[in-house]
């Protein structure tokens, strides 16, 4: 407990706040372990200022006896050695002694807190029942408890506590303990708050005062370490991590800014030359020696940053961060090369790498010391960082040294390895025992080559194994390469080759374009030691054209190509094949013809763009691309639109150019990554098998196979080795070739025109392409986009197709005859026999021209047809023409529109008004009826006829109707132009076919010429008069003729129209009346109407109705039963009670039955009619909105509405339908005034 005389060496994790004891010490002895012990246990909340969150700390103590040495000077600030607590023990319970010994040592005590500023003070007096029963005649323990107050603690009471019997184990005495513990915890922790607080404000003002001169880094580094330790002295390690990182922070600022030309004075003493370079310090707490360095200001930039980091590091092993370690290590190295090299700081060439090289090396061990070897392998990520820089410093260093060369270190390098070993000093003694120490392993690495070679590769292997573990394979091929060019350099290219090539095949997949030029040109160097000829010219190729490299350079690589190819050999040596995608790009490829389609033995050229990726023009011996030749495709004319069946992207099929995907015009680089297959993605579904109902549904991935290949595997079949190292493919044997001889390839764009085989029918695909330089062979193994021609046989065929889009019947109209030679010559005298047909007659004139085309559509010849026809037999001669031509000319044919056959009455006719019926057979599009022709034609190379069909459409289309007027009958028929002509229509006409002396039709029409547009219609009216009974049945005739509307003169085409008319006689006329009730005026809405009713017969009993077994006899007159029925679809009137019925009807002339029927009106709001409106009716509309027809709907012998329930025995009674004109109405269009049932038209207005 004895404080030593001098200043303490400081170890952070054994200090603790100082508190002083004065009074009895023999007291304190007796209660120091228990005090000791008990003081941490329980936490504390620590509140502090400035917002800052609370944290709960267990607060222990360093009790030291009270000297006045150890109490604060003036301008001391030292908290580590501040006392922030003083306790004076007694245990006295005599008055007497108190006042003659114990009060006067209080006083000096207290004079002496007082003149230092010490107000944090406790005075603790100590009770004990021993002591009071061996003297009786004491005060009790109150009086001495009240003296000290009275005395010392007037106004802090708190200062003074009693402690019960501390040492018996009694309840009172554990409370007394513990109150007893609580309040010296407060205290500490207050005193401790207190001070705190003012050293981090006289930090602050000192922090702030860096501007101004003479402010010194080390002295504020010092000040703001001094906090760190008390942070770390509480256990605080995270706030104490703050502080450093915050003088990491502000040091870097200011050689940052010293960089931007705006430098502090104090900076200068780190600006001295490096003198030792030892590395970092990590298995120490503190290095007091670079701390004293920093206190005095004699600490170098490697010294500060090293120790800086070293308690930073600490800190982190406390809190259980390792990774965070290797993390901020490796920022600190790079950190500090490049700050060096800001503040022009005077260092040995290869001491800092040396300095590095051990600092990795320190951080690695001092991580594996705390860390078990699982911990390691699963964390290798945040650790292959080091060893790959350990690695790197350690190659430049055998580098300088000369330790890496084949002929090992010279005197300069020798002496360069003295130097830079006497700047590690001697090892440390934490260290000094360890086979594997950083000092160790770079002093023996530096000591010769074989050792140096030991460790680098065990460095690099390490690294790369790392890499690999983690998945960072870009940084394994790029140790890997480095390792290369260390083997090079030794004079070994066969253990180099494997890694150039796997870090060549990275940056070729990746699309690195200066990697690959780089690589590969360390590649070819490696071949060409190696002696691998094939490899080496396939690279040399590779780089000749590459546009990263100089002329020189390329110049060089292509001339070691042409010496190869054009050296003399003693024996036929084999060729050697490389791949033509380094030596020219074919860009695009040409037919002519475009379509790519010829027949047999026409000619067809076909011309290649290559693009010459050499430096200098290259003769080649022979141009040649193989042709694969198949039946597959052949013999049909057409059948592709362009080249290539397979044809991929760039391909222009009705120009017959394909373009190849090879990078833009003139570029020599490198191509760039290869861009992933886009996704193919389907809908897939699950359906019950037996409702069909949907159980799931998911997406698969049709190409699933390209998206997840491997990236070693996945080469494009157009791009050579990645060094050599594949095979290109060579040209196949005994295959169709198209070739040419000495061509020169020039720089850049080169065309080059080929003649293709066109000897037999069928497809010919190319496959290859191969240019010959002398011994050497460039092949592109596979030409992508498919490349495809077809050469075709064709039989000769006959088509016949109008020029029309619709040909009209009774119209003449022009066909077009193409008759396609095909293989067949047309000789002399051959001639197409045409039958002819008395519905569709040949129109032909004495000159009829032809036109003969070639197979490329060009015109070659016309001359004039010879037609001889008979009743039979049209007879036309063919003009010479040789194989694969074309004949074309056209002929006029005429098609007679046919007569409508009788077809029965189909149309239900109400005065007029046509009712829906069954549509007759039309065309869907125009709504013409069509009719089919077909001609028989025999072919003089065919001893077959081939039968044409032709679909004519007839431009009319006409309908009929009924109208009545009473007894008055008219016959009306629709004549509607169907077509996209006009025409004009004269002598329209209807006659009866079987005509009698009692039936006479008048025509209403006029006799000037009518003209129809298309889509109208015309509509011709004729009287039925007769003298006698009109016929039970008509058979009419309406004839036109017609013409189209050209401007000239031309013929009239008849048309006709049969149809068949029955029931012609009025049997029924039908009145309806709408009246108001008795005593009203007009109709009201919501009122009752009369609804009156009066069916009159305007015929006699007709012989037909005589056999009618329907009629029944009555008082001598013969009575039939009728049906009717009231209808209201607007809902505008109601009927009262039944809507239809049976009444039974006298046949005879002006029979009259009547009904009465009420009608209430409904005014809706949407159609409310105005005062004194009348509600209309159109014609069609009449059931709806007047809702007072009765129309006759049946007769027969029916006994009640709706078929009452029939006799047995009896027939079922059945309805029979009225024909079109038996009924008559005569209340068509009449009108009904209703008026509302309140005047809504009244309008008051007051004016004032």
């Amino acid at each position: 407990m004895e404080p030593q005389e001098e200043k303490p060496i400081i170890y952070t994790m054994e200090n603790k706040p100082i508190v002083t004891c004065a009074g009895d010490q023999a007291l304190f002895t007796s209660l120091y372990n228990s005090l000791a012990q008990q003081l941490p246990r329980e936490p504390m909340e620590w509140r502090r200022s400035y917002g800052r969150a609370p944290k709960m700390i267990h607060l222990e103590a360093n009790f030291v006896q009270f000297k006045e040495d150890l109490l604060p000077k003036e301008g001391n600030q030292a908290l580590l050695t501040f006392p922030f607590l003083h306790m004076y023990w007694t245990d006295c319970c005599d008055t007497e002694l108190y006042k003659a010994s114990v009060k006067e040592d209080m006083l000096r005590w207290q004079s002496l807190l007082r003149a230092h500023g010490s107000v944090d003070w406790l005075i603790v007096l100590v009770e004990s029942d021993g002591k009071k029963k061996n003297k009786t005649n004491i005060l009790p323990r109150t009086s001495i408890m009240d003296k000290i107050r009275n005395d010392f603690c007037n106004k802090q009471s708190d200062r003074c506590v009693v402690l019960s019997d501390p040492l018996k184990d009694s309840s009172r005495a554990q409370e007394s303990w513990n109150a007893f513990l609580t309040k010296l915890r407060t205290l500490l922790l207050m005193s401790f708050t207190k001070n705190l607080g003012r050293f981090e404000d006289d930090m602050r003002t000192l922090r702030e005062k860096r501007t101004e001169p003479g402010w010194s880094f080390c002295d504020y580094f010092m000040v703001q370490e001094e906090l760190a330790f008390v942070f770390e002295m509480l256990q605080q390690f995270e706030d104490a991590l703050v502080q450093y990182d915050e003088l990491d922070a502000l040091f870097t600022q200011y050689v940052l800014n010293f960089g931007a030309g705006d430098g502090a004075n104090w900076l200068g003493s780190f600006c001295a030359p490096v003198r030792s370079w030892n590395g970092l310090v990590l298995r120490r707490p503190i290095d007091m020696e670079k701390r004293e360095q920093i206190q005095r200001g004699q600490a170098s930039l490697l010294d500060l940053r090293s120790y800086l980091f070293s308690r930073q590091c600490t800190l982190l092993l406390f809190l259980q961060r390792p990774w965070e370690v290797t993390q901020r290590a490796l920022e600190l190295l790079h950190n500090c090369v490049q700050e060096l090299r800001l503040l022009e700081v005077s260092v040995l060439q290869g001491a800092l790498d040396c300095w590095v090289f051990l600092s990795c090396l320190e951080v690695l061990q001092r991580i594996e010391g705390c860390c078990d070897r699982a911990q390691l392998e699963a964390n290798c990520s945040h650790t292959v960082g080091l060893w790959a820089y350990a690695t790197e410093k350690l190659k430049s260093l055998g580098s300088l040294c000369g330790l890496v060369s084949t002929n090992g270190p010279n005197s300069e390098d020798l002496n360069r390895t003295v130097d830079l070993l006497a700047g590690l000093g001697t090892e440390r003694p934490e260290t000094a025992s360890s086979l594997q120490s950083p000092y160790k392993k770079l002093k023996e690495a530096l000591s010769s080559v074989e050792t140096f070679e030991k460790h680098y590769l065990e460095l690099s292997h390490a690294a790369m194994d790392m890499y690999r573990a983690i998945g960072r394979l870009r940084s394994a091929r790029l140790l890997g390469k480095s390792l290369a060019e260390f083997y090079m350099r030794k004079g070994d290219p066969q253990r180099a080759e494997g890694f150039l090539q796997d870090s060549l095949r990275c940056y070729v997949q990746e699309g690195w374009a200066l990697p690959v030029t780089h690589t590969r040109k360390q590649l070819a160097e490696c071949q060409k030691q190696l002696g691998q000829t094939e490899e080496y010219l396939q690279t040399s190729a590779l780089l000749a054209g590459d546009a990263n490299l100089t002329d020189e350079e390329r110049k060089h690589f292509c001339q070691e190509i042409l010496n190869f190819a054009r050296g003399a050999s003693d024996t036929q040596a084999e060729k050697v094949v490389l791949s033509m995608s380094a030596f020219a790009q074919l860009r695009q490829l040409q037919f002519q013809p475009a379509a790519a389609v010829v027949h047999v033995g026409a000619a067809l050229q076909v011309e290649l763009h290559l693009c010459s990726l050499m430096p200098v023009p290259v003769q080649l011996e022979q141009l040649a691309a193989s042709v694969h030749f198949s039946l597959e495709r052949g013999g049909a004319r057409g059948r592709r639109a362009g080249p290539g069946a397979g044809s991929g992207a760039g391909q222009d099929g009705p120009s017959g150019t394909v373009t190849f995907s090879g990078g833009a015009e003139g570029s020599l680089s490198p191509p760039p990554r290869a861009t992933p297959p886009n996704l193919e993605l389907y809908e897939i579904q699950d359906r019950s098998p037996s409702d069909h109902a949907l159980n799931s549904a998911g997406v698969v991935c049709k190409n699933v196979h390209l998206l997840l290949r491997r990236r070693d595997s996945s080469t494009s079949l157009d791009t050579p080795g990645y060094g050599g190292g594949s095979a290109p493919v060579a040209m196949e044997e005994g295959a169709q070739m198209l070739k040419t001889h000495n061509v020169t390839l020039l720089p850049g764009n080169n065309s080059v025109l080929f003649t293709a085989p066109s000897g037999e029918p069928g497809t010919y695909t190319l496959r290859q392409l191969c240019a010959t330089v002398g011994r050497v062979q460039f092949v592109l193994p596979h030409i992508y986009p498919i490349v495809q021609y077809e050469v075709y046989s064709q039989e000769p065929q006959l088509s016949v197709e109008p020029l029309t889009e619709n040909l009209l019947a009774g119209l003449p109209q022009k066909v077009k005859f193409t008759v396609v030679t095909g293989h067949y010559n047309v000789k002399k005298g051959d001639a197409l026999q045409l039958s002819n047909t008395d519905a569709m007659p040949i129109l032909h004139s004495c000159s009829c021209p032809a036109q003969i085309y070639s197979s490329t559509g060009e015109l070659v010849g016309e001359s004039v047809l010879s037609i001889q026809s008979s009743e039979k037999v049209t007879s036309i001669t063919l003009p010479l023409a040789p194989p694969y031509h074309s004949i074309e000319f056209q002929l006029e044919v005429l098609c007679q529109i046919p007569s409508a056959p009788p077809r029965p009455e189909s149309e239900r006719i109400t005065n007029g008004q046509l009712r829906p019926r069954t549509s007759s057979r039309h065309r869907s599009n125009s709504g013409m009826a069509s009719i089919d022709q077909k001609i028989s034609i025999d072919c003089p190379w065919s001893i077959y006829s081939t039968l044409i069909a032709l679909m004519f459409h007839i431009p009319f289309k006409a309908k009929h109707s009924l109208l009545s007027a009473g007894k008055r009958k008219y016959i009306q028929v629709c004549v509607q132009n169907v077509s996209e002509m006009n025409f004009h229509l004269v002598d329209q006409s209807l006659v009866e076919r079987h005509p009698g002396a009692s039936l006479e039709l008048q025509s209403l029409n006029g006799k000037t010429k009518k003209l129809v547009y298309s889509q109208q219609s015309v509509y011709c009216l004729w009287e039925m008069k007769w003298a006698s009974d009109p016929p039970a049945c008509l058979q009419c005739v309406f004839s036109v003729s017609f013409s189209p509307d050209s401007g000239g003169e031309s013929t009239y085409t008849p048309y006709r129209y049969e149809f068949q008319l029955e029931h012609v006689c009025t049997l029924y006329s039908v009145r309806a009346d709408i009246v108001p009730l008795a005593g009203a005026e007009q109709c009201h809405t919501g009122a009752l109407c009369g609804l009156e009713v009066c069916i009159t017969r305007l015929a006699e009993l007709s012989e037909a109705e005589k056999e009618d077994g329907g009629l029944t006899e009555s008082d001598g007159l013969c009575t039939t039963k009728l049906m009717y029925e009231v209808v209201d679809n607007s809902s505008n009137w109601a009927v009262c009670g039944k809507s239809s019925g049976l009444v039974s009807m006298p046949v005879a002339a002006s029979a009259t039955h009547r009904l009465l029927k009420y009608l209430p009106h409904y005014a809706t709001p949407a159609i409310q009619p105005d005062t004194d409106s009348c509600i209309e009716s159109d014609n069609i509309s009449l059931l709806e909105e007047q809702a007072e027809t009765a129309s006759i709907r049946s007769r027969g012998s029916l006994q009640s509405l709706g078929g009452a329930e029939q006799q047995r025995g009896l027939p079922m009674p059945r309805l029979e339908p009225f024909g079109s004109g038996q009924v008559f109405n005569s209340s068509l269009g009449r009108q009904v005034l209703v008026l509302p049932s309140t005047d809504h038209h009244v309008l008051e207005v007051n004016v004032t």
